[in-house]
């Protein structure tokens, strides 16, 4: 997949699941490369750096009862409107792209 495209459905991944809840760097890289096994842990470092300088996402520190202070990952408001209009970006190249026969399934 072009690296271009792939950071955008990174950041897009990465956003959507911080919306519910905070979570740290090991844990979305670790959600991440379940789906996409080929990003490099460091290329989510990447992306949660430039989300973060983008003010699309806040860091929290809190303390971890196995070890050392996590930085915890959070959407901001302006990470909440980034991530929708994302969401209605690709679904409009899904739907072009569905128009040239080619089918997915999207839940």
């Amino acid at each position: 997949m072009d690296t271009q495209m792939k950071k955008g459905i990174l950041e897009m991944c990465i956003l959507f699941k911080l919306k519910d809840e905070p979570l740290y760097g090991y844990e979305l890289m670790k959600s991440v490369r379940e789906i996409f096994p080929d990003v490099y842990e460091g290329s989510v470092y990447t992306i949660l750096r430039r989300l973060k300088t983008a003010g699309y996402t806040a860091i929290t520190q809190k303390k971890s009862a196995s070890g050392p202070t996590r930085k915890y990952y959070g959407i901001t408001d302006t990470g909440q409107e980034y991530l929708r209009r994302s969401i209605e970006e690709w679904r409009t190249v899904v739907s072009g792209v569905s128009q040239f026969g080619i089918k997915f399934k999207i839940e």
